[in-house]
């Protein structure tokens, strides 16, 4: 996955978009790197044959497949919960399939259930998928959204707290285990992501490009749980982060991966204007890259 700007900017490519042929609608406009993401479970998709057209559609473009997504609740024994952990282990066994090593999505936890409760079955089960994981190369990556949870109860995910990460890591404290952050659930939970990033970085295998605005004066007049939003998430480009200081801990951490844009929540920038908006992302956080790479002088 090497490029010699050493930080890819891509986007998030979404199942029911029909994966080869949205990115190959997409790949003019400069992505660099595409996630590919499922909901709760993967269904019926075969991996095989979605991988030999994704890897036909990008051959010869210099863009790549960063990692493979699924977001559902591993952690439980629902239908669906039963069908997500099946999904990580097939996403481990066939990521390889799409030239990445990074396999992520959310925890999953115990419904109505603490965090400290879900811990347990948190190791029983990432134990056994980072060893699946480690044998083949692999590296698990936890996306940091509460989905409206807390640290007393929850639907969908404990990795959304830095007090989770260190006892998840604690749990499980195999070297591929780490997460995929972005600054804007951090942002939600008045969390200033900069400082966070700097001593988290080491751990960060991927990045969503996807940053929020706070409504300070909501905030000073009425607190986070009045009647009126406090926060929204943006595309990069249009929030309150600073992308330039977060590429900058990122390099300065070896970071070698992609940031790739989480689109379809700004505010404005959706609908007709969605990718508008994304492609306004995209050439914004390469020029917070650096632009584009300018070999230096011989001498």
């Amino acid at each position: 996955m090497f490029t010699k700007e050493g930080i890819r900017i891509g986007t998030m490519v979404n199942k029911g978009q029909k994966n080869p042929e949205y990115i190959r609608q997409i790949l003019p406009y400069g992505f660099e790197s595409f996630q590919i993401t499922f909901w709760k479970t993967l269904g019926d998709t075969d991996l095989d044959r979605l991988a030999a057209e994704v890897n036909e559609v990008l051959a010869g473009t210099g863009a790549v497949i960063s990692c493979l997504g699924i977001f559902g609740n591993p952690l439980e024994t629902q239908p669906d919960d039963i069908e997500s952990l099946r999904g990580w282990e097939r996403l481990i066994d066939k990521v390889r399939l799409f030239n990445t090593d990074i396999v992520c999505g959310f925890t999953g936890r115990l419904r109505g259930k603490s965090i400290d409760e879900s811990m347990p079955r948190f190791k029983e089960v990432y134990g056994e998928l980072a060893r699946r994981a480690a044998d083949q190369g692999v590296r698990l990556a936890f996306e940091n959204c509460d989905m409206g949870g807390t640290w007393q109860t929850g639907d969908w995910n404990i990795a959304h707290t830095p007090a989770a990460w260190e006892k998840m890591f604690d749990a499980v404290p195999g070297a591929n285990l780490g997460l995929q952050w972005e600054p804007c659930h951090q942002m939600g939970h008045l969390i200033e992501p900069v400082a966070q990033l700097r001593k988290w970085a080491p751990r960060v295998f991927n990045l969503h490009g996807k940053d929020a605005s706070v409504l300070w004066d909501v905030v000073r007049q009425d607190g986070i749980h009045g009647p009126k939003p406090y926060v929204f998430h943006r595309t990069p480009g249009f929030g309150d982060s600073n992308w330039t200081d977060i590429i900058t801990i990122l390099r300065q951490n070896n970071y070698a991966g992609s940031i790739d844009i989480e689109g379809w929540h700004d505010p404005v920038y959706k609908g007709d204007l969605e990718m508008t908006g994304q492609v306004r992302g995209l050439n914004y956080l390469k020029a917070c890259r650096g632009g584009s790479y300018v070999p230096n002088p011989e001498v």
